[in-house]
């Protein structure tokens, strides 16, 4: 079985290229609509990283961030955002709230790999 990387999309189209790409690199994906659907989804589940957009309904990506680092068996998690937002601001807001990465959309299937190597070990 292989590592295990949950993503956080409200798009669907976008979580199925998230998804392919993973999958083809040989990891399992866990994916969910926004991060209260991914918080119902982590409930214990061991996963080695979260890839989550930023702007999506119900809880957004910064809050659904917060949460995660707020539960003791996620606090460590890599959580790489995955967005078309690129300003600086909302990338500090990100960082405080405790992502540990950023990716700005669109992306190459090979940078995403690349990413996700360096952050799921």
């Amino acid at each position: 079985m292989g590592k295990t990387v949950l993503i956080v999309d409200d798009s669907a189209s976008m979580r199925q290229l998230v998804s392919f790409a993973l999958r083809d690199a040989g990891y399992d994906v866990i994916d969910a609509i926004n991060g209260k659907d991914a918080m119902s989804k982590l409930n214990g589940t061991k996963i080695e990283m979260v890839i989550t957009d930023l702007n999506m309904p119900e809880m957004d990506g910064i809050e659904f961030i917060k949460q995660v680092r707020n539960n003791p068996g996620y606090k460590f998690t890599p959580i790489v955002m995955l967005t078309t937002e690129s300003q600086e601001s909302k990338k500090q807001e990100g960082k405080q709230a405790g992502a540990s990465g950023w990716i700005v959309k669109p992306f190459t299937p090979e940078q995403l790999i690349d990413i996700v190597k360096k952050f799921a070990r």
